[in-house]
């Protein structure tokens, strides 16, 4: 029988952190109740890299069920065993860009819209440095309105660099069917990646 999880009525990223506790016993098979499909998509990546293959059903309008068995090796296995076998060189510096909004600067919007392209286009010349955007609040509205900055954001995540986006957020500003680019990500995300960072620009 499955290990069930009641996590209707939490807020982000209080259903990750059940979720991630509930899985220290090591069950074989678990069923996670929520009522936002952000936080079916959270916990759903997080079983994913935990070692199980998550299936994500919608019983009603407010209710998503996530259930998931065990899949075999963990991606973070994986990952620490691809890790191992490395030639020894030094790793580049992880470099995330945190942004709160879709402009840069305050005074003019259009403006800071015009800015914020550019510099979404100038990311690259960071090179492999570059390891994570994160978008937060008015943030989340770059990975979801065609333009310059939905672009330069696709060129991102096609040249390898991982684009996290707020599902609080992306609810909240009524966008979750439109984003286009990027993982739908919660707070416990954005906050462990923080902490990896070697080093944070905030725009």
């Amino acid at each position: 029988m499955a290990e069930a999880l009641d996590c209707r009525g939490l807020v982000c990223p209080e259903p990750v952190i059940r979720t991630r506790a509930l899985l220290q016993s090591s069950p074989e098979e678990v069923e996670v109740l929520v009522d936002n499909a952000p936080a079916s998509e959270n916990v759903s990546r997080l079983l994913a890299k935990s070692g199980y293959a998550p299936q994500v059903e919608r019983r009603e309008e407010k209710l998503w069920a996530v259930t998931a068995s065990r899949a075999g090796v963990s991606c973070a296995a994986a990952e620490e065993v691809i890790a191992a076998a490395g030639n020894g060189e030094e790793k580049p510096c992880r470099t995330l860009v945190f942004l709160s909004s879709d402009t840069v600067g305050s005074g003019s919007d259009e403006l800071g819209g015009r800015l914020m392209a550019n510099f979404l286009a100038t990311l690259p010349e960071m090179g492999s440095n570059l390891w994570r955007v994160v978008m937060v609040n008015g943030g989340v509205r770059l990975a979801s309105t065609p333009g310059p900055c939905l672009d330069a954001l696709k060129k991102l995540e096609a040249n390898g660099v991982s684009l996290l986006v707020c599902g609080t957020c992306l609810d909240y500003y009524h966008l979750l069917d439109k984003k286009q680019v990027g993982e739908t990500t919660n707070m416990l995300d954005i906050v462990t990646s923080l902490d990896l960072a070697d080093k944070v620009i905030r725009v």
